[in-house]
């Protein structure tokens, strides 16, 4: 019987430049954190191997607490072995990391540079395929096909890239053959790169990032209990939570005439679990500058409770009904702003996310006007 772990894509150090005040901190502390809930599950389910498939730096320099404190927290959970692969963001090319991590390496963590066998015990071998650069341009699997091993062996194959459309990076060739498996007669083949979890077939997974880091997915990371056997027969795969941090995409469909406050409120999580999300409310349909005025103020209320709360309004459009420019004034300066953002709002040569700027600029004017008559 082979039973390990299977995850990829940590991208311990990973900056999220894109966020702003103390979330970047929480995000990078979730991400070195999760390596204590990867060694937790191997523990509870009797597995002795974790198999990192790549990327698990999210650079090839990356800083040195970073790099020191994720193996001196591997070498806590001893006698629990990781197994690291070069992924393409933290390649071979990098030669002084592959460097540190061997001089630093703890006896439990073993580092997948060298397509060759690694006896990862009881029966099983790893073939690892490391990459060698960023973007290798060729299969680095291909070796698997003739590398020997005893018979009877529980062959498993650990590598980092694209099958068919999967990369993370859309520009990345298609470089690792989807029938690996079958060429090499593998067991099992961990694969990273892909940061949601996916069954490519009933030996091919796919792990996905153990702790979510953006929306794409839309789903909670988690890692894969691997279980084989023997030799020849099918993997057990069973999905095990790993994720501190939720990343949703929600969708908010709107008619005209809808009140979104209700609407808005039915589609958040409870209250307890929104520190712990990142939300992006995807707005659709049509709406009357009111209904948007209350969808932003609901949005703003709701946002503190959030680790990061964001409306996207592109695909919003506005009903403009009589009456409602009026409402923001009947003439003058207000009165031609307004006019000119409804105009955009509406013209159809514009861009989708212009349109939505101005329709956005006009829901706010709209409210601005409303809260000062009042």
């Amino acid at each position: 019987m082979a039973r390990f772990l299977h995850t990829s894509d940590l991208h311990l150090g990973k900056r999220f430049g894109n966020f702003s005040g103390d979330l970047p901190g929480r995000l990078r502390e979730a991400r070195h954190a999760v390596i204590g809930r990867l060694a937790e599950h191997a523990r509870a389910h009797g597995a002795d191997t974790i198999l990192l498939a790549g990327d698990t730096f999210d650079t090839e320099t990356p800083a040195t607490d970073v790099r020191r404190q994720a193996l001196t927290e591997m070498a806590h959970h001893a006698p629990i072995r990781w197994v690291i692969l070069p992924g393409n963001h933290d390649s071979l090319q990098a030669t002084e990391l592959w460097a540190q991590l061997a001089a630093d390496a703890p006896a439990n963590v073993a580092l997948a540079t060298e397509p060759a066998p690694i006896d990862l015990g009881a029966g099983a071998v790893l073939l690892p395929a490391p990459c060698t650069t960023r973007r290798p341009g060729r299969d680095l699997s291909a070796w698997m096909d003739d590398a020997v091993t005893a018979e009877g062996a529980i062959r498993i194959g650990l590598a980092h890239g694209a099958i068919q459309t999967f990369s993370e990076d859309a520009a990345a060739s298609e470089v690792i053959a989807p029938d690996r498996t079958r060429r090499a007669g593998l067991d099992y083949l961990a694969l990273g790169d892909w940061h949601g979890a996916l069954e490519v077939d009933s030996r091919t997974h796919y792990s996905g990032t153990p702790e979510q880091d953006r929306f794409k997915h839309d789903r909670s990371g988690v890692a894969l209990l691997v279980e084989i056997a023997a030799a020849g027969a099918v993997p057990q795969v069973t999905p095990l939570a790993t994720a501190s941090f939720a990343w949703r995409t929600l969708d908010l469909h709107l008619l005209a005439g809808d009140d979104p406050g209700p609407a808005l409120t039915a589609l958040l999580p409870e209250p307890r679990a929104r520190r712990q999300t990142l939300a992006k409310v995807a707005a659709s349909g049509r709406a009357s500058l009111a209904a948007r005025t209350t969808l932003g103020v609901e949005m703003a209320r709701a946002a503190p409770d959030f680790a990061w709360l964001d409306l996207d309004e592109t695909a919003l459009a506005t009903e403009c009904e009589a009456g409602d420019l009026d409402r923001i004034d009947r003439a003058g300066a207000l009165r031609e702003a307004a006019d000119a953002l409804l105009a955009e709002s509406e013209d159809a040569s514009r861009s989708a996310d212009a349109r939505a700027t101005a329709a956005a600029a006009l829901a706010r004017l709209y409210g601005y006007a409303q809260a000062v008559s009042r």
